[in-house]
Order: C-alpha cells, then sequence, then structure tokens
C-alpha cells in the first residue's frame, strides 16, 4: 500500500536539488531566459526525446556519453534551440561547459525556441558564471525556460510508503506550441529522490510518456527539441515501483494536460476518449487523429458540435469502424447513435453546451472490439496564427 499526496511547491523542496533562472540576455524583452539544475550529488539520468528525424544539438550531445553516465547539472536556455546547426551546435555546448567555473559532472544542455540560430556563447557563459549553485529559485527557473507559454508548468507528489518511508517527485516544464503526439515542443524535468533502479527509469519513463506527453497535440507539428529527463539523486533511499510509476504517471499527466489547455491561443482542453475499437493500437490511431484534426480543432474554437467532423475523422483514419454500430458523445450527450441521426435542435442546444466549457470529452464508441485509448487535444483559433506568424520577430 502506498499514498501519494500533491503537495505545493517546486523541484528545489526535493532534498540535494537546487535551481534558478535569470535574464542573461536571449530575450530583447528583460525576460529571464538561463535556467539550471543541480544536484549536490551525482544523479541517475534517463531521457526520452523528440522522434523528429532532425534533433537539435543539445539531444546529440547526451546521447554522446557514455552508458548510464550520471550528471550534476543541467543548463538550459529559451530563445534559441541550437537546432540544425551541424557539428558546430555540439562544439558550442562544449565550448559553453568548458568555460563555466563550476565543478561539473557531465553536464546536459537543454535548448528551446527559434531554429537554426548558433547560440550566443558568450551572453549564455557570462549568465550561467553568475549562479549560485545553492539558490532555491525553481519558480525562476520555470519563468526561464517559457517561450509562448502562457504560464508556469510545475507539479510536486509526495509518496508514503507502508513501511513508513517516503519520496518525492517533481518536475518542471514548459510547451505550449509544436505540440504533437510524438512527445510535443517540449521540455519536461522531473526530479526524485527516490532510489529507483537504473533500470526501471527508463522502463516506466516510456510506459508513461506513451499515454501522457505521446497523447497529447496542439497543431500537428513535431519539435525538434523535445525532451523529458528524470533525475533521481535517491537521498531518500526510498522506493516502490508501483508507487513510483503512479506518481510519475501523474506527474507526467500533469505536465501534459497544462500543456495542452496553453495550447497557443487555445481556450478548450478536450478528451479524445475512443472506446470499444478492434484494438488498443486502432483506437489510438482514431483518438488521435481526432486530436490533430484542424476542422475537428476550429469546430471547437466555434463551440459547433459539429458531428461530422468527428465521424469523418474516425473514418479518414482507416481504422475498422462502422457508422450503424458507431456512438459519438460530446460528455453525457449523444449526438449519433449507431446510424440514428438524433441531432434535432434540443439536443444541439445540449451539446453546444457542453462545447463553452473549459474542459470537456468527445466519446466515440466504435462497437467493433475492445479496443481504448484516449488523447487530448485544444482548439484552434486566430490567436494561434498571430502567435506564430511573427514567432521569429
Amino acid at each position: 500500500m502506498f499514498t501519494i499526496l500533491p503537495i505545493k511547491g517546486f523541484i528545489d523542496q526535493i532534498d540535494g536539488f537546487f535551481c534558478d533562472g535569470i535574464h542573461a540576455g536571449l530575450k530583447p524583452n528583460g525576460n529571464f531566459d538561463l535556467g539550471f539544475i543541480y544536484s549536490d550529488t551525482p544523479c541517475d539520468v534517463e531521457a526520452v526525446f523528440t522522434l523528429n528525424k532532425f534533433q537539435a544539438a543539445p539531444l546529440k550531445h547526451y546521447q554522446r556519453y557514455e552508458k548510464d553516465f550520471k550528471t550534476n547539472f543541467v543548463l538550459i536556455n529559451s530563445k534559441n534551440a541550437n537546432a540544425l546547426t551541424g557539428e558546430k551546435g555540439i562544439e558550442d555546448i562544449n565550448t559553453i561547459f568548458s568555460s563555466l567555473d563550476f565543478d561539473l559532472l557531465n553536464p546536459i544542455m537543454s535548448s528551446t525556441g527559434v531554429i537554426g540560430n548558433p547560440l550566443p556563447i558568450d551572453k549564455i557563459v557570462k549568465g550561467a558564471n553568475s549562479f549560485d549553485l545553492s539558490s532555491k529559485g525553481a519558480e525562476n527557473l520555470s519563468k526561464a525556460i517559457m517561450t509562448t507559454d502562457a504560464y508556469p508548468k510545475t507539479s510536486m507528489y509526495e509518496v508514503k510508503l507502508e513501511d513508513g518511508s517516503s519520496f518525492k517527485i517533481g518536475s518542471v516544464a514548459k510547451g505550449a506550441g509544436m505540440i504533437n503526439p510524438n512527445l510535443a515542443t517540449m521540455l519536461c524535468f522531473i526530479c526524485t529522490d527516490a532510489n529507483i533502479p537504473k533500470n526501471d527509469m527508463k522502463e516506466l519513463l516510456e510506459v508513461n510518456s506513451h499515454t501522457t506527453f505521446n497523447a497529447i497535440s496542439v497543431d500537428g507539428d513535431t519539435s525538434t527539441n523535445d525532451t523529458v529527463l528524470l533525475l533521481t539523486n535517491r537521498k531518500s533511499n526510498a522506493y516502490d515501483k508501483e508507487a513510483f510509476k503512479e506518481a510519475l504517471r501523474l506527474v507526467m499527466h500533469d505536465m501534459a494536460m497544462l500543456m495542452v489547455a496553453d495550447g497557443e491561443g487555445a481556450k478548450k482542453a478536450v478528451a479524445f476518449e475512443v472506446i470499444n475499437a478492434a484494438n488498443d493500437e486502432e483506437a489510438e490511431t482514431a483518438a488521435k487523429a481526432l486530436s490533430n484534426s484542424l476542422l475537428v480543432k476550429t469546430a471547437l474554437y466555434g463551440e459547433d458540435p459539429n458531428f461530422g467532423r468527428i465521424a469523418s475523422t474516425i473514418g479518414a483514419s482507416r481504422v475498422t469502424c462502422d457508422d450503424t454500430k458507431l456512438v459519438i458523445s460530446y460528455n453525457d450527450v449523444v449526438v449519433f447513435n449507431k446510424g440514428e441521426f438524433c441531432f434535432d435542435a434540443a439536443r444541439e442546444e445540449k451539446a453546444g453546451e457542453v462545447l463553452k466549457n473549459d474542459k470537456y470529452k468527445v466519446i466515440c464508441d466504435l462497437g467493433v472490439g475492445e479496443g481504448k485509448f484516449t488523447a487530448y487535444g485544444c482548439d484552434l483559433g486566430y490567436k494561434y496564427i498571430e502567435i506564430n506568424a511573427d514567432y521569429r520577430t
């Protein structure tokens, strides 16, 4: 038995972890743009990265370390992605780390922002050398990693085990646009003092990614820099695999839902729940097709319960389906029932009321098997175009 309790605060509440964020001059508006996470003891680390073939330099730099390396430092910058910068992008990371005044063990760099520009090395080195590694400034860090995010994204839990021991797990993340179910354009840093075995770290990170970060979509675009890092310093000496798996899922789900809700210009966070598909794989295909569909997203923005767009998208996904078995509902309002058109004026009004909410479900019962999967998405409106039309400037 175990108990998982949400707690207020940031990752610097976890014993041995320190962090902060500053303005180093990368952003012209004076906002924070450079941050760090430091552990006073070496951490085991695991990661999952974007499936984009053009992985950014920080990801390639990480993957050049020997397997099972330990680290004590993560440096994170916003405004510049250090992507499509070739070998020089990796060399620039090495130059930055060799220029820092700290005693670092296999330091990791993570970047987000505009693709194609070289890093402003001098600004980053000067800013990083001003860090106080004893800082407890996680709130500043959460702001420093933001790009088009409307707000910081954090989550914290304490897990109490049956033997009386306990551990903490928390995260800080960014992500609001270029989000597609192959992670997202997102950075997520998860810290814990749990005594988790190295082999469990990768397994549980990948398992939970499938139903969280790999199940969300804002705009159907997959970034070059998507990264989820899991770091443990094991200071609590406490661990239970099932408890950790669930706590990690909660942290990752929290972050994923905050990203969907913060989709650039988004007003609606919607769960697309596909049930009774031929199998889980087909349910996932259909659910993700719905979360990615521009026609569906714009209907959500207009608060238009156009179930025809839902049905059409499912059919176009090429999964096993039959309109005489299909049931579509907005929350508990059934709008299409096994070939029966039940969308009269009263039903449309009730469905429209559901779509006025900030959060709701679109439930699609395919009626052909036992497969199920839930993907998460948001609406798409004018603000998205405004943000992305002048993103570089």
